[in-house]
């Protein structure tokens, strides 16, 4: 999150489908705004949202928030790595680090980075390339705010 005062943060809940079809959830930090609420962290699984993209959402049955649809799109890029290797992961976080990219881990070899519109994508797509031809990780981009 990028303050840490947590008062003013919501949860956000997004349905994630899994390859068997089957939904699993994922919470993803959010800040109440006029136009709905802007996502305050990089999303591991939810796709097709990004961070500081504003979004709608709906009270349900349990008093949670979830996630109805994207209100303002960021320009954020959201793309998820998978590291075969977990010695690989703090080296190329720090690289992505230096290229203007933030990262959040998950589960020792999931990162999921976030590449701000001031960032050149085609610059970051080339290192993912390279990397991933070089069997570092695969990557998946789950959201683009950019080309």
């Amino acid at each position: 999150m990028t303050d840490n005062n947590h008062s003013k943060h919501v949860k956000l809940l997004f349905e994630v489908e899994r390859e068997d079809g089957s939904v699993d959830i994922e919470s993803v930090w959010a800040v109440p705004v006029a136009e709905g609420y802007k996502i305050d962290n990089i999303p591991f699984y939810a796709k097709e949202v990004a961070c500081n993209d504003v979004v709608s959402a709906a009270t349900d049955e349990d008093g949670a928030l979830r996630y109805t649809g994207l209100s303002v799109a960021s320009g954020h890029s959201t793309i998820r790595l998978w590291f075969a290797d977990e010695s690989n992961v703090a080296p190329v976080r720090e690289h992505l680090r230096g290229m203007g990219c933030s990262s959040e881990l998950d589960l020792s070899r999931l990162v999921a980075v976030d590449v701000p519109p001031s960032v050149a994508y085609p610059d970051v797509r080339a290192y993912l390339d390279e990397q991933e031809a070089a069997g570092i990780f695969e990557y998946e981009e789950a959201c683009l705010g950019q080309g």
